[in-house]
């Protein structure tokens, strides 16, 4: 059952907004999610996926960041210092990614890039333009690449 609340803003009712939901907040919408859609696709199973990059001391300096579901993974992140670009490294990382995710049967990789960051570095690994967004951020272009690691086929 659904009560509707007293909201403290401009939504009222049985919604509310919040800039700090919890991880349950999180599991609730997944599962709901989840379940409606288990018919169609069988359960999600969304499982982290780190690359990491560390220094001579060990701290985490850099790395991927993302999530396995449905069969892809999904780069979140990716960073490489300044002073340990153009060795390789970011190249490398995305590999070590790949090969984890034909490790876990993935059937493809997908990336949000923007323009002022790496769309071409993408390109070069052989992903793929899957669409353009104008103005994410304003003034800016956002890109969505894909690659396919169960063909040979674009998955644009």
């Amino acid at each position: 059952m659904i009560v509707p609340g007293r909201g403290a803003g401009p939504v009222d009712g049985p919604i509310s907004v919040t800039g700090t939901p919890s991880p349950e907040d999180f599991a609730a919408i997944f599962r709901g999610l989840d379940e409606a859609t288990a018919e169609v696709v069988g359960h999600a199973k969304l499982l982290p996926l780190a690359v990491l990059l560390r220094d001579d001391a060990g701290a985490v300096v850099g790395g991927l960041w993302g999530r396995t579901v449905y069969s892809w993974l999904m780069i979140e992140m990716l960073f490489v210092p300044a002073p340990l670009r153009g060795r390789g490294l970011g190249s490398a990382v995305v590999q070590a990614a790949e090969q984890a995710a034909r490790a876990r049967a993935c059937i493809g990789i997908r990336v949000e890039t923007f323009d002022f960051q790496a769309p071409t570095f993408y390109q070069r690994l052989r992903f793929v333009l899957a669409a353009v967004q104008d103005d994410l951020p304003p003034g800016h272009r956002c890109y969505s690449l894909c690659k396919r690691l169960d063909t040979q086929a674009p998955c644009g």
